[in-house]
């Protein structure tokens, strides 16, 4: 079972709690829960908010072809929530939330992960930044995706008992170069 939302900002917010709603089971010993937020500050800029837009139908089917892909992956017994705001949030509003329940927390965490990064990696998403002198510009990516010194820096994960060595340019833990 899954739900895929754009919220338009201007109707209202992302809640959390609907999230958390939607993938409890009592069947379900995991819940992991992602919410992205609009920080204060990014790349060295004050930020006062960012402005979403989207290809909404486009964007509906990346969410949903995420989670489906995670209910294959992770198995039938699995509940995801995905909903993205558009429109002009506030430093603090709530831009992003994926949620996911599922009998064991493993499950539930690592679906949550892939979820979230499809979003990230896959969904016709721009971000316009406004910063605090008043002016605001695109987003690029995220840090990892646009500086050069952050991509080559490696990182060690664990995955499947085995310590794994690669870039963070070889892996899905950066942001994308459109959301």
């Amino acid at each position: 079972m899954l739900q895929c939302l754009v919220v338009d900002i201007a109707d209202a917010a992302l809640d959390p709690s609907v999230a958390l709603h939607f993938v409890s089971d009592d069947a379900f010993g995991g819940i992991d829960i992602f919410v992205g937020r609009v920080r204060m500050a990014n790349q060295g800029r004050d930020v006062t908010g960012i402005h979403y837009d989207m290809f909404d139908s486009l964007a509906l089917a990346v969410f949903a072809k995420s989670a489906e892909k995670a209910i294959l992956h992770y198995g039938p017994k699995i509940r995801i929530y995905v909903a993205h705001a558009k429109g002009r949030l506030n430093v603090g509003d709530f831009a992003v939330i994926v949620a996911v329940g599922t009998p064991h927390r493993d499950q539930a965490f690592r679906a949550c992960r892939d979820v979230i990064e499809a979003v990230k990696h896959e969904a016709p998403i721009w971000k316009k930044e406004h910063y605090i002198d008043g002016s605001s510009e695109w987003s690029e990516g995220c840090a990892l995706c646009v500086d050069e010194t952050a991509t080559m820096l490696a990182y060690e994960h664990i995955e499947h008992g085995q310590v794994i060595a690669c870039s963070a340019q070889e892996s899905d833990m950066c942001g994308s170069a459109i959301a």
